[in-house]
């Protein structure tokens, strides 16, 4: 694959020569299939053909192309899957398509280049495929508005046609020509390409490594790319001024990787339009139309500066990656749907600084215990909090005051395993319990009337806590009022007990009078 990412330079090498070799044989119910290995450049795949398959290509070229009808070995009806006879004509077969390759060093023919697969694996072959499809079908797929989905492999070979120069039709073949596919992705709105996880087909092409540009779509709208390095992918910055949605998965590192590319080398950049303090390497155009960003199923451990350049973003995807912390979201103006599931999240202190107006919110799947910072986002209506490690219903009442909450998940919790889970959950949000829906399920008047029950229960409570906590105050007073009456070296008044079990002191009234 490093030579591939090579190619990209200034400098290119020669195009290889390619090969096809007989490297084998299998009888499969009657027959034999002779297994060719065709090798072109450092990239290499399997074909495989049984012998009535080259005598149809024999006669084909023969008719075609006037080539010598004695190149092919001939027919054997008796003993055709003798050993011996098998092992000759690998030999044979082997030598006859070397001298089909060598009589066609350019472009082989369209017959010669079907037969050994060109079409899938080679590079004026997928091009010359991909050209005649959208001949017949380009003007369809665009009035239809559909998505058009490719694969790197076509994206890279394209990338590699352009890259050397030649002429846009090298087979002859009108319907082939280059210019179908550089017309028809111009025009383009809707693009999908996804890669393969491994080998690609029979070859040894990891596709997912291939570089390719996507320069030559210039209105694209909506892009979706999955299991493809994006440090390899260049060009889609051409669709910043055109693009509103756009999903990278399996494919990513980091946020720089898709949204600042052609920044990566350098140490410093600012967004465009901000105000530059210092010496900035690099100014970057921001994604002006991007409104819906799907970051998920990547390897992005950090939401960085980069998030700068989408503010006009309102959906943001960042599930099953390995965030840590929420950070830098405080730019994002107009974000209200964001997705942090399947994390690594232990914390959401002052979150609330960074999600202003923030609607739909979505954490399950993380290691959250405590739902502080939460309590302070008061346009939240959607809060899933599913499969995380909250123990204490003391927590739910950091959202329970929230004014907008409609719908709350909480399943998988160690809470969730409580007795009354759900009445107990729906107390915390007071009187509006009925308008809460908790792990998608409407709350029922049964289980409204045990949460006014459990209202009335707490409420009692906390009278109770008021009345014992006043008499504790009225009790401290008292003893600050005799402390404060105690003068230094004299002794303490004598106070007359309160209790009733007490003897109560008996005044005469010669006493009295006797003090006098």
């Amino acid at each position: 694959m490093a030579a591939a990412a090579r190619s990209f330079g200034s400098e290119r090498e020669a195009e290889p020569a390619k090969e096809a070799r007989v490297v084998g044989s299998e009888l499969v119910d009657t027959y034999t299939v002779y297994i060719i290995q065709v090798t072109d450049g450092s990239h290499e795949w399997t074909v495989k053909h049984r012998y009535s398959d080259f005598h149809d290509l024999h006669e084909k070229l023969v008719a075609e192309r006037k080539i010598d009808k004695n190149l092919l070995p001939p027919k054997k009806i008796i003993g055709k899957n003798s050993r011996s006879l098998v092992e000759k004509r690998e030999k044979d077969l082997e030598v006859y398509l070397q001298m089909l390759l060598a009589a066609f060093p350019g472009v082989a023919p369209r017959v010669l280049a079907h037969f050994l697969h060109f079409h899938f694996y080679e590079i004026n072959g997928i091009t010359a495929a991909l050209a005649e499809e959208l001949f017949e079908k380009g003007e369809q797929l665009l009035g239809a508005g559909e998505v058009f989905a490719i694969r790197p492999l076509q994206l890279y070979a394209v990338t590699e046609q352009l890259l050397q120069g030649k002429p846009t039709c090298t087979s002859g073949d009108a319907k082939t020509d280059l210019g179908h596919i550089l017309d028809f992705t111009c025009r383009l709105k809707y693009l999908k390409v996804s890669g393969t996880e491994g080998p690609f087909g029979t070859s040894n092409i990891q596709e997912q490594f291939l570089p390719f540009d996507l320069s030559i779509f210039k209105s694209l709208h909506q892009v979706e790319i999955s299991h493809c390095d994006a440090k390899h992918i260049r060009g889609l910055v051409t669709s910043k001024p055109t693009l509103a949605t756009m999903s990278i998965r399996f494919s990513a590192t980091s946020m720089k990787e898709v949204l600042v590319p052609e920044a990566l080398e350098f140490d410093e950049w600012e967004p465009e339009g901000t105000a530059l303090e210092g010496p900035v390497t690099a100014v970057i155009p921001t994604w002006q139309a991007l409104t819906a960003l799907d970051l998920s199923h990547n390897s992005i451990s950090e939401i960085d500066e980069s998030v700068k350049l989408i503010p006009k973003i309102e959906f943001l995807d960042l599930s099953h990656n390995g965030l840590l912390v929420v950070d830098n979201l405080q730019h994002l103006y107009n974000l209200v749907h964001l997705d942090l599931s399947y994390n690594k999240l232990c914390s959401l202190e002052g979150v609330h600084t960074k999600l202003g107006n923030i609607k739909t919110l979505n954490l399950a799947g993380n290691l959250l215990e405590s739902l502080s910072g939460l309590h302070k986002l008061y346009s939240l209506v959607n809060l899933d909090l599913s499969n995380n490690r909250i123990e204490q219903m003391e927590e739910v009442r950091s959202i329970g005051s929230l004014p907008c909450l409609e719908h709350v998940a909480l399943l998988n919790n160690p809470l969730s395993i409580i007795p009354d889970y759900r009445t107990k959950v729906l107390a915390q949000f007071g009187d509006r319990a009925s308008e809460v829906c908790l792990d998608d399920t409407v709350t029922t008047e049964k289980e409204l009337d045990t949460v006014e029950v459990l209202k009335a229960i707490q409420k009692a409570k906390e009278v109770k806590s008021k009345l014992s906590n006043l008499e504790k105050k009225v009790g401290e007073d008292a003893r600050l009022s005799t402390s404060a009456c105690v003068r230094p070296g004299s002794s303490p008044p004598t106070m007359a007990p309160t209790s009733a079990s007490l003897p109560q002191p008996i005044l005469s009234n010669q006493g009295t009078l006797g003090d006098e």
